[in-house]
């Protein structure tokens, strides 16, 4: 699902930041791990105000164990963490209680002999996550991998004998695919070509491993590694490059299920779809052929009778079921409107475990009975005590962008969170928020802060999929790539344009915010549209693609330049030169609010420093908030919530009411 979030350390952090001794007038906070500069402090009536906002939470569904029960993910402190539920709506028992938020659950499979489950934690968000097995029997974690190196991606054989995961432990660059032998617990490496591998699925006999090679959004290699011999068997590409996820073998363990947009009997290809290949037929079958949209996920039951699909239909999930092995449409229970994330069927077959959000409810477990048809909730996740019947419910909207297909303006669709009962005659302010990615999409999923803007401030927000975004077709995947990087930024210009055009907003108080290289966005919106922009928040955002891509970590370094271009190109260093916020600091003459994680690997803390900077010094305030304990984004609930304050205190001064003048 895209939806698709200590120790005192604020010397460390002082002593390497710039900022902070480059501007004497900044007023500058230290709390704990927390750096701000220029944030007036928080009125206690807005804390009060957002306090059930900032309670709200959600429950990911991560596997079913022994017993019939089922391991899910949720908060009830600081961070997201492991808990077991035994029947529905039942008592979650809490397993894992780290002050680090725990990922990349996997559950050892039923019947193995193995009672546990592998998850991974990294610290302070610098995603080098390590794997632990956790036994259900003696309630211990034990440390599976080195303790330095990113580890991600377990993948159990079926007999639980062997885990696969991808590593960087070989150079710190590459990331190689190891099998982990779960009784003598030693690894060793079965694919190290360099590059990006991941392990995808076990054959049913243990002996052979699917794995694939990422290389962009757009453009995946798949193979097969014989475990005894080693050698890898890269599977021929129709076309010579396509996307492919989700590699998963039959239950015959001969054929394989697959999603890809690789062509289909030579005819192009321009979404992902469900296929299954049979070689020792020869036989191609396209499963969700007809349905001109992104298939995002897939399972197999392990009793080898159903196969489980979601597409992904203008930002809806859609649940399909097929019998196995004649692939036949079953009647698949109805579930509300909303975006379905993980998913799997119980040990038996009988049953499907699904994660669903919708825009007015976080996420929840919801089990499907395929016999019946009955859908059982088995979680009930809280929404701060607030009336889930007041929560906003966004439109989708498509508006005109700028340039032309087929001779008609090309529309970019978005999703409008309207404040309810707006008085006739009056204008509402507006709140772009835009995704990172760039191949991200955004979903419309509960967002407690969509409610608080609309239900509290009464302001807007629409929320774009720019060109670039997944979900729409490789073709609109593709529309930014690297010269035309700033095509997106024009999709902003065209919403603003549309917005000028809506009797119920305020063209004159608009602010627009975004995280990783929605932050870019957001810079660089500021840069072209700051006479038309109040206000914007930039969290863990690109300032300089230059820069950016010499200082990111080294393993996703070449990942980067697949989509933004290489920096070592002259012409594209200088296409960097000429887009890149930070050589037009001057002209971002809007109010701006930057926030940053100082672990981030993906986008270096040096990127906020130095837009904060230049933009300071062409005499405009900026509001900076550091955070020495968190990377990518803040997963952690007192830091989520000061930022979430904080952003509504900076839209509360610098876009409403009378003194929200630049």
């Amino acid at each position: 699902m895209r939806l698709r979030h200590l120790a005192p350390i604020a010397a460390l952090a002082l002593a390497c930041s710039s900022v902070l001794a480059a501007t004497p007038a900044v007023q500058r906070e230290e709390v704990g791990t927390r750096i701000s500069e220029n944030i007036p402090a928080i009125p206690p009536a807005l804390v009060e105000q957002l306090n059930r906002y900032q309670n709200t939470r959600g429950a990911g569904f991560v596997g079913w164990t022994e017993g019939d029960c089922m391991l899910v993910s949720t908060r009830f402190a600081e961070t997201i963490q492991v808990h077991r539920v035994c029947q529905p709506l039942g008592m979650r028992e809490q397993l894992t209680f780290y002050p680090e938020p725990i990922s990349t659950g996997r559950v050892a499979p039923t019947g193995s002999g193995l009672d546990g489950f592998v998850f991974g934690k990294d610290v302070g968000g610098n995603e080098f996550w390590q794997l632990h097995w956790f036994d259900l029997a003696t309630r211990n974690a034990t440390l599976l991998t080195d303790g330095k190196s990113r580890n991600q991606s377990p993948t159990f054989s079926l007999d639980g004998k062997q885990l696969a995961y991808s590593s960087t432990v070989r150079n710190g660059k590459d990331v190689d695919v190891w099998v982990l032998d779960m009784a003598t617990r030693q690894p060793r490496v079965v694919v190290s070509e360099g590059g990006q591998w991941s392990a995808e699925d076990f054959s049913p006999d243990g002996k052979r491993l699917l794995v694939t090679r990422y290389v962009s959004a757009t453009e995946s290699y798949p193979g097969e590694v014989d475990l005894a011999s080693g050698k890898l068997t890269l599977f021929p590409v129709d076309g010579g490059k396509a996307a492919f996820s989700g590699f998963r073998y039959a239950p015959d363990g001969r054929s394989v299920y697959f999603v890809s947009d690789e062509p289909v009997h030579g005819k192009p290809s321009e979404f992902k779809t469900l296929r299954h290949h049979d070689p020792a037929r020869g036989t191609l079958t396209e499963l969700s052929a007809g349905i001109p949209w992104d298939v995002e996920d897939f399972t197999l039951a392990k009793d080898g009778r159903h196969l489980a699909f979601v597409t992904n239909e203008d930002g809806i999930s859609k649940l399909h079921v097929r019998s196995l092995p004649d692939h036949r449409p079953v009647a698949a229970p109805t579930l509300p409107v909303g975006v379905i994330g993980g998913l799997d069927f119980s040990p038996d077959g009988q049953h499907l475990a699904v994660t669903l959000n919708t825009a007015t409810s976080p996420s929840d477990v919801h089990v499907l009975d395929l016999g019946t048809g009955a859908v059982t909730r088995w979680t009930r996740s809280e929404v701060g005590g607030l009336d889930a019947s007041k929560f906003v419910t966004p439109a989708l909207v498509r508006y005109p962008t700028f340039d032309k297909v087929d001779g008609r303006r090309r529309t970019i669709p978005a999703f409008y969170y309207r404040p309810a009962n707006i008085p006739k005659g009056t204008k509402v302010p507006v709140v772009i928020s835009i995704h990172g990615g760039p191949e991200g999409q955004s979903l419309p999923t509960f967002n407690p802060t969509a409610q608080f803007l609309a239900n509290e401030l009464g302001v807007a927000l629409l929320v774009p999929n720019v060109r670039g975004s997944s979900g729409y077709g490789k073709t609109w995947l593709g529309l930014d790539n690297g010269a035309k990087r700033e095509d997106s930024v024009k999709d902003i210009g065209a919403l603003l344009d549309w917005i000028a055009k809506q009797p119920e907003l305020d063209p004159s108080r608009v602010g627009v915010q975004g995280g990783s290289y929605g932050g870019y966005m957001v810079l660089s919106s500021l840069m072209h549209y700051s006479d038309r922009i109040r206000a914007g928040v930039d969290i863990v955002g690109i300032s300089h693609f230059g820069t950016f891509l010499r200082n990111t970590e080294s393993y996703r370094r070449d990942l980067r330049r697949a989509e933004y271009g290489d920096e070592r190109d002259p012409e594209m260093a200088k296409v960097f030169e000429r887009i890149s916020p930070l050589n037009h600091a001057d002209r971002i003459t809007s109010r701006l609010f930057v926030a940053q994680g100082k672990n981030d690997p993906r986008v270096p803390y040096t990127e906020a420093e130095q837009i904060v900077k230049a933009v300071r010094g062409n005499g405009q305030p900026v509001w900076y908030l550091l955070f020495a304990d968190e990377g990518h984004g803040f997963r952690k609930k007192t830091n989520v919530d000061y930022y979430s304050a904080a952003t509504m205190l900076f839209w509360q001064q610098h876009l409403l009411g009378d003194d929200a003048e630049k």
